[in-house]
């Protein structure tokens, strides 16, 4: 299926919304005007239902090589095609440890042929792998990722020389999870002395708390303005650290640019009680101010990105005690229809949403023909109707893992057509694999 017409649609982009059709051909869109009149391979009439740029998830895991019965690649990009993410980068604490160009690029070649959504994989550092860090080609990977916290394997970096290096040799963006550490440790043995072995997940914000986070992420933010880094901060969970960040200069001039996720934006340490391990995350879920500041700050503009840190555990492994249950869970399915929900709750436009999750990606890793609706560029497209329900079941889900957060929640839209690089990948739950989503491309002058 070489072209696709779409008829009628109301296209969210770059601040307007109006009604438009879209000649798609060959993988990118050739034309949007009103009234196209052309002959195409399919024809989507799109009345009532609004065209969206697909998503942009800058911070996802997979979980393969090494953990596939948590996830895949293939498992996981159908998900996030179902719910309207279009374009992923996937992050290095799989087995082995993405952290040397050989690891890295077979991540690659299993995506290009396994995965339904546009892929990109981070570079991971440890605290002795620089020199393969520094061969990365920024044209080709969407940037490097420091763990500056606990993660698996070696890749806690956590010796100040080793990030001194990274961050005043590295030319191009690196991305960080903040959290202290040794904050962390001593927390956890504050609580351990108290409770023994009945510490409860409420308690995991505490443990992981706004001090660590902070400490972090100040840190962090220190060393790219000493070396002139471009610096991505991941998965802001404080109100506290939205005042690293400024929106007093245009994105593409920022150096220091943050990301919120979902499950920042949507719970808080009240569910803990319900949702348990289920809302187990790292950083963790804080209070409802922290939140409410979070929203705030994507307000207005002192975060840039909403993403989700898609991150799967079986149900086995989430159904532990506090101490042994992994912290993570799948997000990718109901990313968008969660902040779509927040544009049904008046909380967000459809052109924040879509600047958020599509524009804002595009231009914070300067990715090539990606994260617009214009002539000339990728046909990464969604349509979604925003007058349908879904309800989330155990039937529905289709991360590998088999459970939500969002279980038992009905949001009121729905995704009916998910189209990657101009190719139809899902239509109406119907997927289409013959054609794997392609790799994405960079501008190199981080």
């Amino acid at each position: 299926m070489s072209s696709i017409l779409i008829k009628a649609a109301t296209i969210v982009n770059e601040g307007r919304i109006f009604a438009s059709d879209v000649f798609i051909k060959d993988g990118f869109i050739e034309q949007i005007a009103p009234s196209l009149n052309l002959k195409a391979d399919k024809e989507i009439n799109a009345e009532g239902l609004h065209l969206l740029p697909g998503c942009i998830d800058d911070q996802v895991h997979f979980r393969e090589p090494g953990l596939t019965h948590k996830a895949d690649i293939q498992s996981e990009s159908r998900a996030a095609v179902a719910g309207g993410i279009t374009s992923f980068m996937e992050m290095p604490n799989t087995v082995p440890n993405t952290v040397t160009q050989e690891l890295l690029e077979e991540k690659y070649s299993i995506a290009a042929k396994k995965s339904l959504a546009n892929y990109s994989f981070f570079m991971g550092a440890t605290n002795d792998n620089l020199e393969e860090v520094l061969k990365t080609d920024p044209e080709r990977v969407c940037g490097i990722k420091i763990f500056m916290g606990s993660s698996t394997g070696n890749m806690l970096v956590d010796n100040e020389k080793t990030l001194e290096s990274i961050f005043s040799k590295t030319p191009m963006l690196i991305a960080t999870h903040c959290e202290d550490e040794e904050t962390i440790r001593r927390n956890m043995e504050i609580f351990k002395e108290r409770y023994v072995e009945n510490i409860s997940p409420e308690m995991h914000p505490l443990i992981r708390s706004t001090e660590a986070c902070y400490k972090s992420s100040s840190f962090a933010v220190e060393l790219a303005k000493k070396h002139n880094t471009r610096l991505h901060i991941l998965h802001i969970s404080t109100g506290k650290e939205t005042e690293l960040f400024t929106n007093t200069i245009p994105l593409q001039d920022k150096r220091i640019t943050a990301e919120a996720c979902i499950h920042h934006l949507w719970f808080s340490d009240e569910d803990y009680q319900e949702k348990g391990n289920w809302i187990k995350w790292n950083p963790a879920v804080k209070t409802a101010a922290d939140r409410d500041a979070i929203l705030k700050a994507v307000i207005n503009g002192s975060i840039d990105v909403i993403a989700t840190d898609h991150a799967p555990h079986t149900i086995e492994e989430k159904s532990k005690s506090y101490l042994q249950a992994p912290s993570g869970g799948p997000l990718v399915q109901h990313a968008l229809l969660a902040m779509l929900q927040f544009y049904h709750q008046e909380k967000l436009s459809l052109q924040q949403i879509v600047e958020k999750m599509a524009h804002n990606p595009s231009i914070c890793f300067k990715l090539k023909q990606r994260g617009f609706i214009r002539e000339g560029y990728y046909a990464d497209i969604v349509l979604a109707d925003l007058n349908q329900q879904v309800k989330v079941s155990k039937e529905n889900i289709l991360s590998k893992c088999r459970w939500s957060p969002f279980e038992g929640y009905t949001f009121d839209s729905r995704i009916t057509h998910t189209i990657v690089s101009g190719h139809l990948a899902y239509e109406n739950g119907q997927f289409n694999d013959s054609k794997p989503g392609e790799r994405l491309m960079f501008h190199s002058n981080h």
